[in-house]
């Protein structure tokens, strides 16, 4: 008997950790310019931006990925653009995310990127040039079906 107890709690372990990244790292993200969608691609992990955080007045359709370095990709809308591409759908030993891309709409460009889940369960994603990295953390979103079919969001971690 107490071994079966013992063998529970082993495969609760094992199932816990086999489920990590797709637990806690798949969902939607608030970055500082957008909300992004982690999803899975295959055996991989992806972003996409679903929206982006604009002045009230500006559709956020309407803003272009202008700076991208591939001119026939410059007059695509920003929203649906995968981001993120090749990310390991398991967190390593240290909670991060190895082996991606990531794109930066910003300058157009493609870094080699590193992700980290923190212990307050936001993301710190990160792009890198050699082994100088720069990023941000992104902020987990609830996302919501309202009577109208409507969406919304709100902070995952947030008191209201």
């Amino acid at each position: 008997m107490k071994n079966c107890i013992w063998l529970r709690i082993l495969i609760c372990l094992i199932l816990s950790d086999y489920l990590s990244a797709e637990e806690r790292v798949i969902g939607y993200w608030e970055t500082s310019e957008s909300i992004v969608e982690i999803s899975e691609c295959g055996d991989k992990l992806c972003g996409t931006i679903r929206t982006l955080l604009v002045e009230e007045g500006t559709n956020p359709e309407s803003i272009l990925d202008s700076n991208n370095i591939d001119i026939k990709l410059q007059s695509r809308p920003l929203i649906g653009v995968n981001i993120l591409e090749g990310f390991n759908n398991k967190l390593d030993s240290n909670n991060k995310l190895k082996g991606g891309m990531i794109y930066n709409p910003r300058d157009g460009k493609v870094y080699k990127s590193k992700i980290y889940l923190l212990d307050d369960g936001n993301l710190r994603v990160e792009g890198c040039i050699f082994f100088i990295c720069d990023g941000e953390e992104w902020k987990p979103l609830i996302d919501t079906l309202n009577s109208d079919d409507s969406y919304s969001v709100r902070l995952k971690n947030s008191l209201n």
